[in-house]
């Protein structure tokens, strides 16, 4: 008789873990870097046991399989933050659970959403840098989505980008720019925080070696369903999924 835990998963069920995942962030039980690894292990996953992992410390474990609903946009109001000829920093334990209002005049904002509690079904941030700058840190694996007006300045994203199709955290940044600069960077191009290590990090860290085709494989090569390799043998190596968007 077949292990129940060792039943080959559907796409079904590892929609259906992502979706508890996101409920579970929302709650505030998952910082947006243990959602987003956690989100990618899902769809990594191949047996039952391994989904059944990503959810053992959250309430009510594995939800049944249901219909994925779309993001809901952020609670209502916004929380300013605001830079005029000096620097803020958000960064650490902190919780968003509305829209982000940047306002940096001649001043510098830095914004670290790695270990923040996102209560909200994404993360929107509207900004306005007038001889100004700011820097979001995000984990790599969320889908950034940047807008706005640009006039004599800068604006950049660096991350790598999940493969297209799955349900992978989503921040918006819409900003506007005059002579000053809006950079995007994953966690990549800044260095790894430690985390606690969980059961289920030594299997999806040995599958995505397989993703990318063995302890030896050239890391900066292209990824089935990713986006390329960044193609620069200096760089510090790059998840599975591809080259950054926007990389040089």
């Amino acid at each position: 008789m077949n292990d129940p835990g060792q039943i080959r998963v559907s796409d079904a069920e590892r929609e259906a873990v992502v979706e508890r995942l996101r409920e579970a962030s929302v709650e505030g039980r998952l910082t947006l870097a243990e959602l987003t690894e956690r989100t990618e292990a899902a769809y990594l996953a191949r047996a039952r046991a391994e989904l059944d992992q990503l959810t053992a410390d959250l309430p009510g474990g594995a939800p049944a399989a249901r219909p994925v609903s779309p993001l809901a946009p952020a609670g209502g109001g916004r929380e300013s933050i605001v830079a005029i000829m000096s620097s803020t920093e958000r960064s650490g334990t902190w919780r968003i659970d509305r829209e982000l209002s940047v306002f940096a005049l001649m001043g510098d904002v830095k914004l670290d959403l790695r270990q923040a509690a996102v209560r909200t079904r994404g993360v929107d941030i509207a900004a306005t840098c007038v001889m100004g700058s700011m820097k979001v840190i995000v984990p790599d694996g969320v889908v950034v989505e940047l807008s706005g007006l640009t006039i004599m300045g800068d604006k950049k994203v660096d991350v790598v980008q999940p493969p297209f199709g799955q349900s992978a955290p989503v921040v918006r940044i819409h900003a506007n720019v005059v002579m000053g600069d809006v950079k995007v960077l994953g966690e990549s191009r800044v260095g790894r925080l430690e985390r606690a290590w969980r059961a289920w990090t030594e299997w999806w860290q040995t599958r995505r070696q397989e993703v990318l085709g063995g302890p030896g494989a050239d890391p900066y090569r292209a990824i089935p369903g990713g986006m390329g390799g960044t193609g620069r043998p200096d760089a510090p190596p790059a998840p599975p999924y591809g080259r950054p968007y926007g990389h040089e």
